[in-house]
């Protein structure tokens, strides 16, 4: 059985080199192919790294820390008590982390002429930057400064529709923890433009202490804000910060799948669309396949023929033309994936940029170079793929030598 199996491949090996011409083009278009989709996947997937890093980077955060049922109703007395507490406690036992500590109410922010409802964010102004991209987005003035300062920074729509500039006053008008009335006049010390459209619109932010003064709040937040260098390490982390939370009452830890899930589904429905171009590459070198493999079996028509003439069966020839095309395709993965692979490795060290893509990002304080992620999927999703269309491809061939007569075929020219 093993000499039968071992001389099978040895003849399928032989058999795809009669035509190495024909042989090494097929073999190229799937080489070419399995290079180009292990780059693409890769730099796809970094892409979706820095997608998520960037939307995270904006004001989120990664995870968060947050009393229970807040995420869901954001109501002002789920709160954490001691919040910069838990941030500095936080801080020492992960220097490596960005932690910052909020606290969020809605209120009615009124100029002379105008009034507009936004969300106030009470923020550490010391460690907002190390979170938010924020502080460095300002188009005009500067950020909070005092821990317990009467001033505000906001959006640029919000300051447009307000018809305020840096200098000028703003009174808000809300409800304090306690269901007291919150109110206070702040000075504007900064309009920041994120280019997002609801962040420049609804939100302004006042320094955490004082926020804590006027919404009659103690020392307590809502929210504490936490960032670690690599995207790849918050599963660890949030382990860790579920620890620390677990300590405590009612709180919860959330990652930014929760706290952003439409992030999520922007992926998915990316991913969906770019496997339709995959796939015409795909099936382009799946054809490619086929009209080899066909003209391959209608060239040895009179071979097969005459060796069906001495007994050997359709299904052991249909055996061989699946060998032959299994082995040029395994030929096709791994030149590859190898290839693929030290291209993909080399820009996941050097960075990829588009053209033009640092003017874009440099207006939202973002980094522009992308880091391909070289992992088994990115190796062998596509090639993978690949492989399993080439074999299907030969199907068609390996057929055809059901209805072969050994008389009529050794009759072909």
């Amino acid at each position: 059985m093993r000499a039968s199996i071992g001389l099978s491949f040895r003849l399928a090996w032989r058999n795809i080199w009669r035509q190495k011409r024909r042989t090494w083009l097929t073999a190229l278009a799937m080489i070419f192919s399995n290079m180009l989709l292990v780059f693409m996947i890769a730099l796809q997937l970094g892409s979706y790294d820095m997608m998520i890093e960037n939307s995270l980077r904006i004001f989120s955060g990664q995870m968060q820390i947050q009393h229970e049922g807040y995420h869901e109703s954001q109501k002002m007395r789920l709160a954490v008590d001691d919040i910069s507490l838990l941030a500095a406690e936080i801080r020492t036992q992960f220097p490596a982390a960005k932690v910052a500590a909020r606290a969020f109410a809605f209120a009615l922010v009124s100029s002379e002429g105008r009034s507009f409802a936004m969300q106030i964010a009470g923020v550490e102004p010391e460690q907002e930057a190390g979170i938010s991209t924020l502080p460095g987005l300002l188009e005009s003035g500067r950020y909070l400064a005092g821990s317990d300062a009467a001033e505000m920074v906001i959006g640029s729509i919000a300051a447009r529709n307000l018809g305020v500039a840096t200098g000028d006053e703003l009174t808000f008008l809300g409800t304090g923890k306690d269901g007291s009335f919150a109110a206070a006049v702040v000075t504007v010390v900064g309009v920041f433009d994120s280019g997002a459209t609801e962040l420049d619109r609804g939100l302004a932010e006042i320094p955490l202490a004082y926020f804590q003064d006027v919404f009659s709040m103690g020392g307590s937040g809502h929210v504490v804000a936490v960032s670690v260098p690599d995207l790849r390490r918050v599963p660890a982390m949030l382990k860790s910060l579920q620890g620390v939370a677990g300590s405590k009452n009612s709180l919860l830890v959330l990652d930014w799948d929760v706290l952003m899930p439409g992030l999520k589904q922007a992926i998915q429905a990316d991913m969906t669309s770019a496997w339709f171009m995959y796939a015409v590459l795909i099936v382009l070198v799946a054809f490619s396949v086929l009209n080899t493999q066909l003209m391959s079996v209608l060239e040895r028509t009179r071979e097969f023929g005459v060796i069906m003439a001495l007994g050997i069966m359709p299904r052991q020839l249909a055996l061989l033309v699946l060998l032959e095309t299994f082995l040029m395709a395994l030929l096709g993965l791994l030149l590859g994936v190898l290839l693929g692979g030290l291209v993909a490795s080399y820009f996941s060290h050097a960075g990829f940029a588009y053209p033009g893509m640092e003017e874009l990002t440099d207006k939202f304080n973002l980094p522009s170079v992308m880091y391909p992620k070289v992992s088994l999927v990115s190796l062998l999703m596509g090639p993978v793929v690949v492989f399993v269309f080439c074999l299907l491809a030969a199907i068609y061939p390996s057929l055809k030598l059901y209805s072969l007569r050994p008389v009529a075929a050794m009759r072909a020219v």
